[in-house]
């Protein structure tokens, strides 16, 4: 279906599942960057030891795995939408219990594993979403919620940034971005598309013999560096606040910016990654986003205080950014089936990466008291040497019937 037959079969039905779309990827993000920014707020507040604090951390990608595919099950009976309509404003809800445990670390320990399930279950539902949506258009849309999701982060970080400056309550903090999210959620959920409107998707036979005819080395080539590149990822959503604030002595307020800038440059590095792969080809580009990457995540490492910090997360957002789209083009080669096997293997290495840096940069930072993180860092930055080790199979030879794009390095319809 080509751009102009897609857009003219548009109902208002489809636009309104499409904007309520939007607004879950936007309750999304803005619920992530709400709590990841105040992870030294909660630490003080808990008066958790750096360890403790890692395994708390480790909990939320270990969780949003289980609460991802349990999800996924019920798709078939009920449909996206009524999970999607129940878990987000969860989501928002268990942001604010967070807040409210005060020191009860057994509290807080429950409401970090609510959060992570129901976060999984929101990740599976609302993709689900927008994925109806964009075959309902018959062009990729997807690149487009994504950047909700990062605009949405932005807001969500610089509302932290403000919560600590005027020194509000953690709870004060997280209930005003939680009673935003819900309001949204309830305000645009029941627009999302019912399970009938979503379509039938393929088999669990049909699946299995698509799956046969997708090579893994290429995705396994691809994988290794979006790995890599999400490792980087959740070092810097887990523990760039906490870097800025303990080991650089950055202010209560200034903390969540670091977060901030690392989104800012990612949606700038996204807007301009399609031409630049249309133009210099995708291996060009995943080199020069490792290059990029690497010197950003260097800069993390030495810098000497917040600010310097801040500037490098940036210029690491800028670098890092292009890698995952460029990997599901590069997967989109060598798919033959139109079922997205190779994507969603490839979407695998996006959950190795989260658990792995929560898990490394957790694991180093306690060992030593002043200088825990910035020797942490040295891992994912060392790491994006894959990128350049990997570069090539951004390039694959493409299969007999495989699409030559996929759809998150397409324009997206305004």
């Amino acid at each position: 279906m080509d751009q102009g037959s897609a857009v003219r079969g548009i109902t208002a039905r489809d636009r309104r599942a499409r904007f309520s779309a939007y607004a879950a990827f936007a309750v999304q993000g803005l619920c992530f960057a709400s709590l990841v920014t105040q992870v030294p707020q909660m630490q003080k507040a808990h008066h958790l030891s750096d360890a403790t604090l890692s395994l708390v951390l480790l909990m939320v990608p270990l969780i949003a795995g289980v609460g991802s595919v349990a999800s996924g099950a019920l798709f078939q009976r009920l449909g996206s939408g009524p999970v999607l309509r129940v878990s987000q404003p969860a989501v928002a809800v268990t942001i604010a219990l967070i807040g409210l445990t005060g020191d009860n670390d057994l509290a807080l320990y429950a409401a970090v594993a609510a959060f992570g399930l129901f976060v999984g279950a929101v990740d599976a539902s609302m993709n689900a979403q927008a994925i109806a949506v964009e075959r309902r258009y018959g062009v990729s849309l997807i690149t487009g919620f994504y950047a909700v999701w990062s605009v949405a982060g932005i807001l969500g970080g610089l509302w932290a940034s403000l919560a600590n400056k005027i020194d509000l309550s953690l709870f004060t903090g997280f209930a005003i971005a939680a009673a935003i999210g819900i309001a949204a959620s309830l305000a645009t959920g029941h627009r999302l598309y019912a399970r009938a409107e979503e379509g039938d998707g393929p088999t669990a036979e049909e699946l299995k013999a698509a799956g046969r005819s997708v090579p893994w080395r290429p995705i396994l080539i691809v994988g290794a560096a979006m790995a890599v590149a999400y490792l980087a990822d959740s070092a810097i959503s887990s523990y760039g606040a906490k870097y800025l604030d303990d080991e650089l002595s950055g202010s209560d307020w200034i903390a969540p910016l670091g977060y901030v800038a690392y989104q800012i440059a990612m949606v700038i590095s996204r807007a301009v990654a399609d031409l630049a792969v249309r133009r210099s080809g995708p291996v060009r580009v995943v080199r020069l986003g490792g290059a990029v990457g690497i010197v950003g995540m260097a800069g993390v490492v030495a810098a000497p205080n917040a600010a310097v910090a801040i500037a490098a997360f940036a210029v690491a957002g800028l670098g890092l950014a292009v890698i995952a789209p460029v990997s599901f083009s590069a997967a989109g080669r060598v798919d033959p089936t139109g079922l997205g096997v190779a994507v969603a293997r490839v979407n695998i290495f996006n959950y190795v990466g989260f658990v792995l840096g929560a898990a490394v940069v957790g694991a180093i930072a306690p060992l030593s008291d002043d200088h825990g993180l910035r020797l942490a860092f040295i891992i994912p930055t060392a790491l994006i040497l894959v990128v350049f080790a990997t570069a090539k199979g951004f390039d694959p030879v493409p299969v007999k019937g495989a699409r030559p794009d996929s759809p998150a390095m397409e324009r997206p319809v305004a």
